[in-house]
């Protein structure tokens, strides 16, 4: 198929795919003798592979990586990939959980002494929560 019935099936724009080409993530594909991109079948499924990466907040390199692995290599990777994207998101929750209860405070440290009276009569400054790595 060319690369526009491609990007229809896809929902994704040509220029899209052209980078995903570039950037390793699709096979390089062969030209037709009019020198147009003509993309298999499997092209289909591994754009799809790279949204539902995207969507669950990988990056295109992590993304590469898995999707040059074959076999139960690519089940291990493909698992291994989502358990240490599981331990990033519980890291950014506990990190927001932290910076919202910050929030919460300083909120209720304005509404008490309100807005004069904190800038005036703070003994200690409000400082965000220092953060873990």
């Amino acid at each position: 198929m060319k690369i526009g019935e491609l990007a229809e099936r896809s929902g994704l724009a040509a220029s899209a795919i052209r980078y995903y080409e570039q950037q390793g993530l699709l096979p390089k594909t062969v030209r037709g003798a009019n020198g147009y991109r003509v993309y298999e079948e499997g092209a289909l499924e591994r754009l799809h592979m790279i949204q539902i990466g995207q969507n669950l907040g990988f990056t295109l390199g992590a993304i590469r990586k898995v999707l040059a692995l074959q076999g139960t290599a690519y089940q291990d990777g493909l698992m291994q990939g989502m358990d240490l994207r599981l331990v990033e998101i519980d890291q950014l929750m506990e990190t927001l959980s932290q910076q919202r209860e910050a929030l919460l405070d300083a909120r209720q440290k304005l509404l008490e002494l309100g807005l004069t009276g904190i800038c005036q009569n703070t003994p200690e400054p409000i400082l965000p929560p220092k953060r873990r790595r």
